[in-house]
């Protein structure tokens, strides 16, 4: 795909030798991109990033992502780069060396720069990686990542829950799909793509409370408009009955 490769070569310009990997994931490799979906990319170095160097990968990643690319509309980007030996060998929690998403574009224009942090929800993006994530430069991700052990992806994957909820009028569609892929995560051990975590979601969810999840899966597959006017009255029961499935799962 063209603009994974735009991606890469942003990484190899900025990082050059210290470039040790790159790896598309999700939609773009798992059955298709949908009209909403990220161009995901988990990307790994040798070397610790410079102030510089993430300025510069901001501004390349600015002009290939979203409403804003350069050459018109494109899918956003979102780009984690970790430090090799943040991961290798493994330990929680883990820290992100970068990442860069279209939802802080705002920011990245006022010329903000993402710094190194603690990201736990690293655990479930090494595992959703090494187990989908197709190798465009470096060796397969199950080579060079350590496999993150099971009891730190489940605290990974409930740690974000407060801060989903925190955007849920903001990023609507996002949280909800995010919420049901985090349920079906902890009830099968498989980390599966958010159209499939809906249909396994709407298949367990009460009937009363299936709408707004529904929706979600509509918009995300291109099939409904991205209002909520239909299913505003019932998003606060609807997204607190798939956080009462996480809570009695985990």
């Amino acid at each position: 795909m063209r603009q994974v490769e735009c991606v890469v070569e942003v990484l190899r310009e900025v990082l050059g030798p210290d470039l040790v990997a790159a790896y598309p994931y999700g939609s773009a490799v798992c059955g298709g991109l949908r009209p909403h979906s990220d161009v995901d990319v988990f990307a790994v170095t040798g070397a610790a990033t410079t102030p510089g160097q993430r300025a510069r990968l901001v501004a390349g990643l600015l002009d290939l992502s979203g409403a804003g690319a350069a050459r018109g509309q494109e899918h956003p980007v979102e780009l984690t780069l970790v430090q090799l030996t943040d991961l290798r060998p493994w330990r929680y929690p883990p820290v992100r060396e970068f990442q860069y998403g279209e939802w802080r574009r705002d920011a990245y224009e006022r010329e903000w720069t993402p710094e190194p942090e603690v990201d736990e929800d690293l655990a479930a993006l090494v595992t959703m990686v090494r187990q989908r994530g197709v190798a465009l430069v470096g060796p397969p991700a199950a080579d060079l990542l350590e496999a993150a052990p099971a009891a730190d992806v489940r605290r990974a994957t409930v740690a974000g829950i407060p801060a989903l909820l925190h955007e849920l009028e903001m990023d609507t569609r996002n949280v909800v799909l995010t919420l049901a892929r985090v349920w079906a995560t902890l009830a099968t051990g498989e980390i599966l793509s958010k159209d499939a975590a809906a249909d396994w979601a709407l298949a367990r969810l009460p009937e009363q409370d299936r709408a707004v999840l529904a929706h979600a899966r509509a918009v995300y597959l291109g099939d409904a408009e991205e209002s909520w006017d239909g299913v505003r009255p019932r998003l606060r029961r609807a997204t607190q009955a798939l956080v009462t499935e996480i809570e009695q799962v985990a």
